[in-house]
């Protein structure tokens, strides 16, 4: 076996959470905090929003490292799905699939058909021209962003970082986070897909 199909065989689930538990012990040591949405506030730092807005008129070198690991995010993500990719979709469950079909929503069964990460036919430029495109992607997105400034932090941020340093605020966005998916997920998406 070459380091090709080792590193693309499906791997067992333990190893993610030993790779994320010695990555937060590191962090706890260097007196750091992981979130994602925290290098989005260093670019807009660095961008100037600082002048103008004083919850940006922070130093942004404190955090530079999170300018690395999202860089280092997007370009490892490109070698995975470059080198290591499946030549098939997404495998989501039976009942997911049957529950999209339901809603108008195409699964794809095969690679030309699409990776399936994202739904391509409610997720284009083509759709943003409809109501359902602008409250899926630009309403949903500004929700997102919102959000996550209003809970302190993104989905990443409290359910690994807060939550491993026993935060109570943490703890309740992540119940919160949960709550809205499942509201997003069995109430909104099928009053806007329906």
């Amino acid at each position: 076996m070459n380091i090709i199909e080792f590193l693309s065989q499906p791997w067992h689930w333990s190893i993610s959470g030993l790779m994320i538990s010695f990555v937060m012990f590191l962090l706890i040591y260097l007196g750091q905090r992981f979130g994602v949405s925290s290098s989005y506030d260093a670019l807009c730092t660095m961008g100037g929003a600082g002048k103008f807005i004083d919850y940006f008129n922070v130093d942004w070198k404190k955090r530079d490292w999170l300018l690395v690991f999202g860089l280092g995010a997007i370009i490892g993500g490109g070698i995975g799905i470059s080198f290591f990719g499946s030549p098939l979709p997404v495998q989501v469950s039976e009942a997911t699939v049957t529950d999209l079909q339901n809603l108008g929503v195409m699964v794809p069964t095969t690679i030309e058909e699409g990776r399936g990460f994202i739904p391509h036919d409610i997720m284009n430029f083509e759709a943003l021209a409809s109501l359902q495109g602008i409250l899926l992607m630009v309403v949903g997105g500004f929700f997102i962003g919102f959000g996550t400034r209003y809970a302190g932090g993104c989905t990443s941020g409290h359910a690994i970082t807060g939550l491993s340093n026993l935060q109570l605020p943490s703890l309740v966005a992540v119940i919160g986070f949960f709550i809205g998916g499942l509201i997003s997920t069995f109430v909104l998406l099928p009053m806007i897909l329906g």
